[in-house]
């Protein structure tokens, strides 16, 4: 955390100041002095110490003493008489050594050796020996300790919220448990699931996203491709929330029970995944809540229940919860407990659905009081929505945030895009996760490119973001929509489907891959320090990251044409890595494994898309 500051007294005398940094109220954890930048300019940088809020205070005032020893240097240099002045600097000597030995900040042993200083200061000596005496390193860095801060100014406790290292930095992976049943028509449990999570591990992720696994209603119940009746077999949306069974704090009886939930999330933390939960604050019409507490819903002046919409879309299998009630405060106490049920099963993360078409302050107040009891706890807003709405809710707390990545294709949208989330403000609040599909959405780029256009953009979401995800089925390259939509066709969504994961063409080794260099490569797993690169060719996308210090750097080359051949020259950062232009150095390519010496700045590169459409290249002297 960099802390800048603006320091400015009347006058010619010198400030100085600390940065107190408390990792909780009213616990001071360090001071750190603040160094001088010039123009009245000051920085200080600490690394926060525990996860939650941090608060930190700049505390300045005028230096006695270096304005003193600053004004007998200029006398000296100028042949003044100093004789006066160098008895007031042993005066301030002996009234900061008195002050700081009454308040135990200096031993007698540094409180004698101080008063020899001032003695030597009024001393008999030559002036020009004294003067010298007083430039005496040893005698500043102590009157620095001990400066008097009596008069010190101190600014308004300021705060930043710091989270664990997933917040950062994570790969996810969403997949619907029902799906890896073993008879057709039929879905899987959750213990069937288990099967799944050591493919998913193996694969390089770091969490396993499971939709809404509670009880799905039966009124309005969707079937195959979003129609509006559903067949005797058929499951339902995830999303249409509550039966008979149970509402938000049970699970569907097809998937099992609780304890198979807890087996579950056991055994994926045991292959090194967290499982996030998908948190939908929805209900169909069958939930338990519409029973015990219609004032909680919207109604129609006939007295019936809205469903939710979104035109020309119909959810006539989902009730909106309605935030402003009469009786908001009993429904935001209870929304709050569904929340702290799942932790309590140790859930840490959670997918929070279409968060802006809910009460703003809802999320700023449950945010706060889920953290301020488990600070760990990470969530991420699916928000596609207008921008400054996103960046609301990412400024009322949420921890990460989906985004148009989807939608940005061509180098100029990716670039521009990027530098927004990385190079703005934003950076300073909002985190991107870069999904490259959902079960919503099959952009018209992997429906038209192509096993090509999936690696495209696996290496996109997984070398520009630092978290990223997928949704099952894209590795595979599952790319059939419903006629002029982004819809899948056959959604998980509302059936059940089996996968054939050894299916021709899938792209297993180059996720497996891809995640693997994340992991070797720190750099990867940074957002703010991506830089893009020139290329003299628009379908050649050219980036780099670093870690925070600037070492590691990674430069990615991406082929944006899932179609054709692309070849060109590339702008490679050579300044920032000290390479001399007239020094050969390697690039070496992570992804195929293969090396090519280059020099200088611009060099060529050749990306078939039916081969790798990339290069990720540590480049070396």
């Amino acid at each position: 955390m960099r802390v800048a500051v603006d320091l400015v007294a009347d006058g010619h005398d010198i400030v100085t100041g600390i940065l107190e940094v408390r990792g909780a109220p009213g616990e001071l954890s360090h001071a750190i002095p603040l160094t001088p930048l010039g123009n009245d300019q000051w920085a200080a940088v600490f690394i926060p110490e525990h996860v939650g809020w941090c608060e930190y205070t700049v505390v300045a005032w005028i230096d006695q003493f270096e304005s003193w020893h600053h004004d007998l240097v200029a006398k000296a240099d100028a042949g003044q008489e100093v004789t006066s002045e160098l008895a007031e600097g042993a005066l301030i000597v002996r009234q900061e050594t008195a002050a700081a030995l009454k308040d135990r900040r200096v031993t007698s042993a540094q409180a004698a050796w101080l008063n020899e200083q001032a003695d030597v200061l009024e001393g008999g000596a030559d002036p020009r020996e004294r003067v010298q005496a007083a430039g005496s390193a040893e005698l500043h860095t102590m009157m620095a300790a001990i400066a008097d801060r009596g008069r010190a100014s101190r600014s308004a406790p300021l705060r930043v919220w710091v989270d664990r290292e997933r917040a950062r930095v994570g790969a996810w992976y969403e997949m619907f448990p029902r799906s890896v049943g073993s008879t057709p028509g039929r879905g899987g449990t959750l213990r069937q699931a288990e099967q799944r999570i050591e493919a998913v591990a193996a694969m390089g992720f770091d969490v396993l996203y499971l939709p809404p696994i509670h009880p799905i209603g039966q009124s309005f119940r969707k079937g195959p491709n979003n129609a509006l009746h559903a067949g005797s077999g058929d499951p339902g949306s995830p999303w249409a929330i509550g039966s008979e069974a149970g509402g938000h704090m049970a699970v569907d009886p097809g998937l099992g029970t609780i304890d198979d939930f807890d087996h579950f999330r056991r055994t994926a933390e045991d292959a090194g995944l967290e499982v996030a939960l998908d948190l939908a604050f929805q209900c169909s019409p069958d939930h338990p809540w519409v029973r015990e507490h219609p004032e909680w819903f919207r109604h129609r002046p006939d007295g019936t229940i809205k469903y939710a919409e979104n035109p020309p879309k119909k959810y006539q299998d989902i009730y909106p919860l309605d935030f402003e009630c009469a009786e908001w405060q009993a429904l935001w106490q209870e929304l709050t407990r569904v929340v702290l049920f799942w932790i309590d099963h140790g859930v840490k993360i959670f997918r929070v659905d279409n968060p802006h078409t809910k009460t703003f302050g809802f999320w700023e107040w449950l945010i706060a009081e889920v953290q301020a009891i488990h600070p760990d706890i990470v969530f991420l807003a699916e928000a596609f929505t207008r921008p400054l709405l996103m960046r609301h809710l990412a400024k009322a707390g949420f921890t990460q945030s989906y985004t148009y990545f989807t939608w940005r294709n061509t180098r100029d949208e990716l670039t521009e895009y990027l530098t927004e989330l990385t190079q703005t403000a934003m950076r300073e609040y909002f985190r991107p996760n870069l999904f490259a599909n959902t079960p919503d959405i099959l952009h018209a780029y992997l429906q038209t490119g192509g096993r090509p256009a999936f690696q495209i953009r696996l290496i996109l979401a997984a070398t520009l973001g630092a978290s990223y995800g997928i949704y099952s089925g894209f590795e595979l390259c599952e790319n059939r929509s419903m006629h002029g939509t982004e819809e899948y066709l056959d959604s998980e969504k509302y059936q059940y489907r089996q996968w054939d994961w050894d299916r021709p063409g899938h792209i297993i080794p180059l996720v497996t891959r891809v995640n693997a260099i994340r992991r070797e490569q720190p750099a990867l797993g940074w957002q703010h320090t991506l830089q893009f690169h020139a290329t003299d060719n628009p379908q050649l996308l050219a980036y780099s990251k670093t870690t925070p210090d600037g070492r590691g750097r990674v430069l990615t080359i991406v082929n944006l044409d899932p179609f054709n051949v692309q070849q060109g020259w590339v702008q490679v950062p050579i300044g920032a890595m000290a390479i001399p232009a007239t020094r050969p150095y390697l690039a070496h390519d992570l992804l195929a494994d293969a090396r090519f010496q280059w020099m200088g700045e611009w060099n060529y590169v050749r990306l078939d898309p039916q081969g790798f459409p990339a290069h990720i290249l540590r480049l070396e002297l």
